[in-house]
C-alpha cells in the first residue's frame, strides 16, 4: 500500500477548498508545448538524386517538397541527419559526410524546420556493436598500432572535429537546433578494442576508466556544442529501453561524472525492445531518477511488411506487419508517450525509405520496411499522418508528489466531507494534507 499526499499550507482548510485543491492534482492536463515531432530523413537527398518519386497516401500528382510535406501534412517540426567522417562509398546508404549534411542543414532551416545534427564520431554506422575510431584520426605507420592512439589525441581529435563541423554549419546557415553527441552509445564511443567498452549493467566502480573514458570524449563534443552552437540543446543518446536498470545506471553514471548534456535520447524499436510496457517502466524509471531531464525518442519505427527475421519479440498480434498495424502503432505509441512529461521528443527513424528498384539501388543495398512510404507504391502510408498526434494529445499527469504520513491522531475525511477510519484504499484528506492510498 502508498500513500501519496500533498501539505495544505496553513495546517486545516475550508474543505471546498482542500477538495478542490486535490482534484487539481490528479487531474491536471499539462499543454502539449514545445514538443517536439520529426524524422530521420538523412538519406533524402540521394533519393532525390536518385529520382524516386513521393506520392501522398491516396496517389495523384507527386509530392513536389518532401520537407514541406511533412511539415503541413504531417505536422512535423524537426528533422535528424546523421553525419560521418569519412564515408568510403562501400554502403550507398552511408553517404552524408559534411558536405552533404551542410547543403541538407540548410535546406531544413530554410524550410522553418528545427535541425538535430547526429555525429556518429565514426566512417560508417556507430551503434552498439560498432564504435569505430575514424581512420583519418590515426595513421598506423607512425602510431604501430591502434591499441596505441592515446585518449588525450582523442579527446582533442573529437573537439576540434566538432568544432569545425559546427563553424562550417552556422556558417551556411545550417544552425543545429539539437546536437547528438555520439549514435547510440549504451557502451561506450570510439573503441579502440572492447576493453575500452563500458557495461551499464554493471557497477561503475567495475570499470572506472573506461566510463572516465566516455566521459572526456562526451566533454570534448559538449565544449565544442556550448562554444559554437551555445543556443543548441545536447543529446546524448543510448538504445537499452529494454533494460530500465542498464539505461537508469547510464545517465547516472554520466550525472556522477559530471558530463554536460540537455536531453536523455532513446531507442525504441519493439521488435529489439519489447512492447509499450517495457517503454513505459523505463520512461518512469528515468523520470523518477531525472525528474528534471527531458527525454527525447530520437529513433523508433515499425514495419508495415515483413516482419524482421531478427526480432526478438514477436509482437504481431499486437501490431501486424501491415500498413495498418504500423498505423496501430503510432497510435498506440504516441498515447503512451504522452503519458509521460518527461517525454518532450519524437523521431521516426529512416522515414524516407521509398523502393528498392534499379532506380534506388545505389541508395540502399536492401528493403527494411519500416519508411512512412510504400517501397513497391511510392505513396504514404497512414502511419505518416498519425504521427501529429504526438504535438496535440494533452499530457495527463497524475502528481501528489510530496510524501508524508498522516498521525494516528490526525481526522480523515473522505471526497464526501465524511468522517471516515484510515486503511482503505481511496482519496482522503487529513492532518492538512490530501493523499491517495493505494
Amino acid at each position: 500500500m502508498k500513500v501519496y499526499t500533498k501539505r495544505i499550507k496553513g495546517g486545516h482548510l475550508p474543505f471546498i477548498f482542500v477538495l478542490a485543491s486535490l482534484l487539481s492534482i490528479i487531474c491536471t492536463k499539462a499543454p502539449a508545448q514545445n514538443r517536439v515531432l520529426g524524422a530521420d530523413l538523412s538519406l533524402l537527398p540521394a533519393y532525390e538524386a536518385a529520382g524516386t518519386a513521393y506520392y501522398p497516401q491516396n496517389g495523384g500528382n507527386a509530392i513536389s517538397d518532401v520537407l514541406s510535406y511533412v511539415k503541413t501534412e504531417a505536422g512535423m517540426n524537426a528533422v535528424r541527419v546523421r553525419l560521418f567522417v569519412g564515408p568510403d562509398g562501400t554502403d550507398p546508404s552511408v553517404c552524408q559526410d559534411l558536405n552533404y549534411v551542410k547543403q541538407f542543414g540548410k535546406r531544413i532551416k530554410d524550410a522553418g524546420l528545427k535541425f538535430l545534427l547526429d555525429f556518429h564520431y565514426s566512417d560508417s554506422w556507430a551503434d552498439p556493436a560498432n564504435q569505430t575510431i575514424p581512420k583519418s584520426w590515426y595513421n598506423l605507420e607512425e602510431i604501430g598500432d591502434l591499441d596505441n592512439l592515446n585518449d588525450g589525441t582523442v579527446w582533442e581529435l573529437v573537439n576540434k572535429y566538432t568544432t569545425d563541423c559546427l563553424k562550417e554549419l552556422v556558417e551556411c546557415g545550417a544552425y543545429p537546433d539539437y546536437v547528438q553527441i555520439g549514435n547510440e552509445i549504451s557502451y561506450g564511443m570510439l573503441w579502440r578494442k572492447d576493453y575500452d567498452k563500458v557495461y551499464p549493467k554493471q557497477m561503475q566502480s567495475e570499470r572506472d576508466w573506461q566510463w572516465e573514458r566516455l566521459a572526456k570524449f562526451l566533454d570534448a563534443g559538449a565544449r565544442a556544442v556550448r562554444s559554437e552552437t551555445p543556443n543548441a540543446k545536447i543529446i546524448i543518446h543510448t538504445e537499452r529501453v529494454a533494460e530500465a536498470d542498464a539505461t537508469v545506471n547510464f545517465y547516472t553514471y554520466l550525472k556522477n561524472l559530471n558530463v554536460d548534456y540537455d536531453i536523455i535520447g532513446l531507442s525504441y524499436y519493439p521488435f529489439y525492445h519489447g512492447d509499450l510496457s517495457q517503454l513505459k517502466k523505463t520512461l518512469d524509471d528515468l523520470q523518477t531518477a531525472f525528474p528534471q531531464r527531458e527525454v527525447h525518442i530520437v529513433e523508433t519505427a515499425y514495419v508495415y511488411s515483413y516482419y524482421p527475421a531478427d526480432a526478438e519479440y514477436d509482437l504481431q498480434t499486437t501490431w501486424p506487419a501491415t500498413s495498418d498495424g504500423q498505423q496501430t502503432y503510432v497510435e498506440n505509441l504516441v498515447t503512451e508517450l504522452c503519458q509521460h512529461p518527461n517525454v518532450t521528443g519524437l523521431y521516426w527513424w529512416f522515414a524516407e525509405e521509398n523502393g528498392n528498384g534499379s532506380q534506388t539501388k545505389k541508395v540502399l543495398n536492401a528493403w527494411l520496411n519500416r519508411g512512412l512510404w510504400n517501397n513497391s507504391t511510392h505513396r504514404a502510408l497512414p502511419a505518416l499522418y498519425k504521427m501529429k498526434n504526438f504535438l496535440t494529445i494533452p499530457t495527463s499527469i497524475v502528481q501528489p508528489v510530496v510524501k508524508q504520513k498522516v498521525t494516528q491522531t490526525d481526522e480523515v475525511f473522505d471526497l464526501s466531507g465524511r468522517k471516515v477510519k484510515k486503511g482503505g484504499k481511496g482519496i482522503y484528506i487529513g492532518g492538512g494534507v490530501s493523499f491517495i492510498v493505494r
